[in-house]
């Protein structure tokens, strides 16, 4: 029995490029490619793949992480797979703590794509060993570590957005947004916004822009 994968790509050329890749595959079959976020969640619903290649940004906006999110709350759900050009900590946290089985990055050779899709479609983790590199470090020398709300919380920061609109975005009160920085602050050695911005994207927590 073959492998059933719905592919989630913003770009066109990605999303053909893939259906041929997967299409010289005797063990995978694609049952649907898409655009959109809520196009893949749609599609996963109704066709029930085995698994799930899903791109982070559609249109400008990362909003990957969230359709992982939909999809695993799905009854008997496919496992996903992130396929992105995005290494940061926080994208790789974000994704996985949605549900995402596995994290790979769109230089992946294309052996290594199809053997990930079959270890996601068998219960299976998958991680490019540049994250899997980076996410050891990370649980190694992150002493004491910045939590993922926390850096929900900076990304906010990092994309403008004050107190007040970031505890609307994450459903907090503006007194628990402070407490955040409060604790940001010192595990970064800085002592400001811009500060923690600049340092977070330093040491990869952030997205670089």
């Amino acid at each position: 029995m073959s492998i059933r994968v719905l592919i989630a790509e913003d770009h066109p050329i990605m999303r053909s490029g893939l259906e041929a890749l997967f299409g010289t595959e005797p063990t995978i079959s694609v049952v649907a490619a898409v655009g959109t976020p809520d196009e893949a969640v749609a599609a996963a619903e109704s066709l029930r793949p085995d698994v799930v290649l899903m791109d982070l940004q559609f249109a400008g906006e990362f909003r990957g992480a969230d359709a992982t999110r939909r999809i695993r709350a799905l009854p008997n759900p496919p496992s996903v797979l992130i396929f992105t050009n995005y290494d940061s900590d926080s994208d790789i946290i974000t994704a996985i703590e949605g549900g995402a089985a596995g994290y790979l990055l769109k230089d992946t050779p294309p052996n290594d794509l199809i053997a990930a899709v079959a270890a996601a479609a068998a219960g299976q983790s998958a991680l490019a060993p540049a994250v899997a590199t980076r996410l050891l470090s990370r649980v190694r020398n992150a002493s004491p570590a910045v939590s993922a709300r926390e850096l929900e919380v900076l990304a906010l920061v990092a994309e403008g957005s004050s107190n007040t609109d970031i505890a609307a975005h994450l459903h907090l009160s503006e007194t628990t947004v402070k407490s955040h920085l409060a604790h940001i602050y010192p595990k970064l050695g800085v002592s400001s916004r811009t500060a923690a911005v600049a340092a977070a994207r330093r040491s990869g927590l952030l997205r670089r822009q």
